[in-house]
């Protein structure tokens, strides 16, 4: 069968725009092919900077012919009961351009339907992607599109060439008056003529020999093979940079690896400072001596080649020169002031418009860790110092030349100012975690402080309605509150989440708008949806997460070790059927009101299995709360486990909804006494039924 490429020509679009676009171009394609009725052997997405290709094998040449079945209104609706057409009836005809005697009917769950069955030819697959091709490259999502000459037309980079070939022939669109061909271009400045392509196999051929490496996983490990075959002689390794090797694969077309010096003097500076020069700036990998010491080497990956490479090596370590340089000037100014004299030039720096300075904001991230320190039995002294200058680097020239540096040159200056040990790790740890899967704080010092720089900003945030919507999040408050919960966790923290959001709240006082119980529902369902997720990923179901959280969610630690207990329980096949019963107990409360203070009175339980029931119930209440108090849930659910056989037998021997008033009003405060003390545990309601 034939295959199809699509492939759009572009001036060198940014490295970072690729790797989504390819993936989008795949999805929608295969989505395509699901809404056209069209098979394909596979569909690939490629891509370098200079081109997106869609590469679809073995695709169809036309649709197959296909049964159409169009339901329409209820036969009851489109037919009288004489057998004439309603209006509704002649209106769905002429809609789908046949006659009433055209008209069918199926039966379907909801009851007889009019039905219009028919035969649809297939289209042309040719025809169907002259169509379809259009709309589906200006589709291509970026974070960024631009317009350019007269053109209306927006994407990435301008658009110099589309080839769009199935089955060896031109499929014939124009977009803003670019008509689609059958040719290619190779390498920029290596093979920059056309040529023309008649088939897959052919169009990857030529384009490895015209000097494009078309394939991004392919150019990946031509270029981790280069770097290892670079340094092999000297028995070096390379500081292994996952990101930085996709990010250069998509820099270039064609890689080729190169190795470069420096001088040894520059490795008096601190190493995240030399490798983050060479890695931001120049996206040079650094090299490692066989002790994991850094060399006074780097490695380059370039886009071009000319015969006698010390040319293009010479260029790097010219500009290398002059990026250290730089580096060495700011680290040596910023030695001149210590740490905490910076601290007072926060006072310039905005944090937010509504929030104040970033000095304002250490003074409340001061008194929030202090808090947090009282809380969970951690060190005053000590959080008091790290919070007092776990912002002050930002203020540095390093910090201002390299932003991903910020907290690395706090630990850094700390260090060199004498501060302990302790104080310079926080400086550093208050940003952990930085991204998914980052590593966590180590110590209580910079666990603290960072939960307390986090939670300050939350509350400022949601305090002025500055909250997350859809996708844009630019204060990174999902990521915030996901930390929160991963450091809470981690360290088994015991914290109060309304108490902690009223200090902070207190702290902002003048600074928010929200009045405090909003706020608070706001702040606390942010910080819910985030642990139904991070539950979900560890696969607890949604409705064991949600029973527990329904009946508390103040202790994250603690509510966590419920949901943990449950899950574990509903792991149980007997646990399934013990649900059952308590559910029961649930479903007939539902609707009933009973009075607050309700008690039952002995002296009307007339049935032996309620008197049973109302027995074992006041034998476990005491052991079952003081295991509750204790936190000792495994215990505690195994305790309720015991009252399944003689709620059962309750159920299939007494009538609850007894037609005698007093009786039936006793029996329904024996279940919501029943109700209310498991209820410390989770809101069972919220289980499905479907255990």
């Amino acid at each position: 069968m034939p295959d199809l490429i699509l492939e759009i020509g572009t001036e060198e679009i940014p490295a970072g725009f690729i790797p989504p676009a390819l993936d989008d171009m795949k999805q929608r394609f295969k989505k395509f092919l699901e809404e056209s009725a069209l098979s394909a052997g596979g569909v690939e997405t490629l891509g370098t900077p200079r081109r997106l290709t869609l590469i679809v094998r073995d695709l169809p040449a036309r649709q197959a012919d296909r049964e159409e079945e169009i339901l329409g209104p209820p036969k009851s609706a489109a037919f009288n009961p004489d057998g004439t057409p309603t209006k509704a009836g002649l209106g769905f005809a002429k809609a789908k351009g046949v006659s009433v005697e055209d008209l069918g009917f199926k039966e379907t769950p909801k009851g007889e339907y009019v039905c219009i069955r028919r035969r649809v030819e297939g289209k042309e697959t040719a025809v169907l992607l002259a169509e379809f091709l259009p709309k589906f490259i200006l589709s291509i999502p970026f974070k960024k599109s631009m317009r350019w000459g007269e053109g209306n037309l927006r994407f990435a980079r301008p658009i110099h060439w589309i080839l769009a070939l199935f089955d060896g022939k031109v499929i014939p669109f124009e977009l803003d008056g670019l008509q689609t061909g059958d040719h290619s271009r190779g390498h920029r400045f290596l093979a920059p003529e056309s040529f023309d392509v008649t088939d897959v196999d052919g169009y990857l051929r030529e384009l490895e020999r015209r000097k494009v490496m078309v394939d991004p996983v392919r150019r990946r490990e031509a270029i981790r093979q280069g770097i290892e075959a670079a340094l092999a002689e000297k028995h070096h390794q390379w500081l292994e940079d996952p990101e930085l090797l996709e990010e250069v694969a998509y820099l270039v077309e064609y890689p080729f690896v190169v190795m470069g010096g420096f001088d040894e003097a520059y490795l008096d500076l601190p190493r995240e400072v030399l490798v983050t020069a060479m890695r931001e700036h120049q996206r040079y990998f650094s090299v490692l001596r066989p002790d994991g010491t850094l060399a006074p080497f780097f490695i380059a990956v370039n886009n071009t080649y000319k015969e006698g490479l010390d040319t293009f090596v010479r260029g790097h370590e010219r500009v290398l020169r002059a990026r250290l340089e730089d580096a060495k000037f700011f680290f040596e100014e910023d030695r001149k002031v210590s740490l905490e004299q910076r601290v007072e030039e926060l006072k310039g720096v905005v944090f937010h418009a509504k929030l104040g300075t970033s000095y304002e904001k250490v003074e409340r991230i001061i008194e929030l860790s202090e808090y947090l320190a009282d809380t969970l039995g951690a060190s005053k002294e000590l959080v008091k110092r790290a919070a007092f200058l776990c912002k002050a680097d930002l203020v540095s020239e390093m910090v201002g030349e390299f932003p991903s540096l910020q907290g690395v040159m706090g630990r850094i200056y700390a260090r060199l100012s004498g501060e302990p040990e302790e104080i310079c790790e926080a400086i550093f740890e208050h940003y952990l975690p930085r991204f998914s899967e980052d590593e966590l704080p180590k110590g209580d010092t910079g666990a603290i402080v960072g939960m307390s720089d986090r939670m300050d900003t939350l509350v400022g945030c949601f305090g002025n309605d500055l909250i997350p919507t859809g996708a844009a999040d630019p204060f990174g408050l999902r990521r915030a509150a996901l930390a929160i919960i991963r450091i809470i966790l981690d360290r088994d923290y015991a914290v109060s989440l309304s108490q902690w959001v009223e200090k902070a709240a207190e702290l902002l006082d003048g600074k928010i708008v929200m009045e405090f119980q909003p706020l608070l529902e706001a702040v606390r369902e942010f910080f819910a949806v985030r642990f139904r997720g991070f539950l979900q990923a560890e696969g607890i179901a949604f409705d064991t997460i949600e029973a527990v959280i329904a009946q508390s969610f103040d202790d994250i630690a603690d509510s966590t070790r419920r949901v943990r207990v449950f899950h574990e329980f509903r792991q149980d096949p007997a646990f399934a059927s013990l649900m059952l019963s308590f559910k029961r107990v649930v479903n007939i409360l539902e609707g009933q009101t009973i009075p607050e203070g309700s008690v039952v009175d002995p002296a009307l339980l007339k049935e032996e299995p309620e008197r049973i029931l109302h027995e074992e119930v006041a034998k476990i209440r005491d052991r079952f709360i003081a295991l509750m108090e204790s936190k000792d849930y495994h215990a505690a659910l195994q305790l309720i486990a015991t009252l399944k056989p003689v709620v059962d037998r309750f159920f299939d021997e007494v009538l609850v909804m007894d037609p005698d008033e007093a009786l039936r009003r006793n029996r329904l405060t024996l279940l919501t006494g029943i109700q209310q003390l498991f209820s410390r545990f989770a809101d069972f309601s919220k289980v499905s039924a479907s255990l």
